[in-house]
C-alpha cells in the first residue's frame, strides 16, 4: 500500500468541515483555482499538500501546493492563499492524480516538483512568516548593487530579506516539510482533525474509489 492517499469519494457528515471547494487566492489576490482534494500520509493522517482545480486555465488543470506554504485568506472568509502566480503554477512538472498510485512514482514527482521550488526560490521577509518573490529586475538590481557596495534604486521593500527555498533547509540538501501546517486557522485545524480521526475509513474508502477508477480505465 502507498504511504499516502487522497479523500477522493470521501465524505465527512459534517460538509461545513471540508475545505474542498474552498478559493485559493495568489499574488494580489488572483484567483489560482479551488481545492479540489488533499494529499495526506497514511500513518498520520497529517495533510502534506492540497489539491488546486483550476477551472481550466492551466493546461493540465490541477496542480498542488505545499501545507506549508498555505494561510487563511484575509480577504475572503473561509479561503486559502498562497505566494503564487499563474506563471510559477505553470512552471511546475504536469500533475495527475496517478502519481499517487506507487511510492515509487510519487517520489519521482515531489523530486520534480521541489525542485522548481528549489530553481525559482521564494524570499522571506526577515522575523516574519511572510514570502515576498521579487522581480527579476529587483533580483538583477539588488545583485548589482551588492557587487558596487551601493544600494539598489527600487529596492527598498526588498532590503530586509533573505532568500529561502519553501520546504529546504538553508544551507543545506535536505527537505523539511511542515506537516503540520500550524497557523492556517481553524477551519483547517478542524478539517485535519476530522480527517486524523477518520484515518483509516478514508484510507478504506481512498483504496475502492481509485480501484474502482483503474478498474473502468
Amino acid at each position: 500500500m502507498a504511504n499516502y492517499g487522497m479523500l477522493r469519494k470521501y465524505r465527512f457528515t459534517d460538509e461545513a468541515e471540508d475545505i474542498r471547494g474552498s478559493k485559493l487566492y495568489g499574488f494580489d489576490d488572483e484567483k489560482l483555482g479551488k481545492i479540489d482534494d488533499v494529499i495526506f500520509g497514511h500513518s498520520t493522517g497529517l495533510i502534506r499538500y492540497v489539491v488546486v482545480d483550476t477551472g481550466g486555465w492551466l493546461k493540465t488543470k490541477k496542480f498542488i501546493v505545499s501545507s506549508d506554504r498555505l494561510r487563511a485568506s484575509t480577504k475572503h472568509d473561509g479561503d486559502f492563499s498562497a505566494d503564487l502566480t499563474k506563471a510559477q503554477v505553470e512552471n511546475f512538472p504536469p500533475y495527475s492524480d496517478n502519481d499517487l498510485e506507487s511510492d515509487a512514482q510519487w517520489a519521482d514527482y515531489e523530486g520534480r516538483y521541489r525542485s522548481k521550488w528549489e530553481s525559482d526560490p521564494v524570499m522571506h521577509r526577515a522575523e516574519t512568516d511572510r514570502n515576498i518573490t521579487p522581480t527579476s529586475q529587483q533580483r538583477a538590481e539588488k545583485s548589482a548593487s551588492a557587487r558596487a557596495g551601493l544600494p539598489a534604486a527600487g529596492a527598498a521593500d526588498i532590503e530586509d530579506t533573505e532568500f529561502i527555498e519553501p520546504g529546504f533547509a538553508a544551507g543545506t540538501g535536505t527537505v523539511e516539510i511542515d506537516n503540520t501546517a500550524v497557523g492556517i486557522g481553524p477551519r483547517w485545524d478542524t478539517f485535519q482533525d476530522r480527517l486524523r480521526e477518520r484515518r483509516k475509513e478514508v484510507i478504506s474508502t481512498g483504496e475502492d474509489a481509485a480501484y474502482g477508477y483503474r478498474k473502468a480505465s
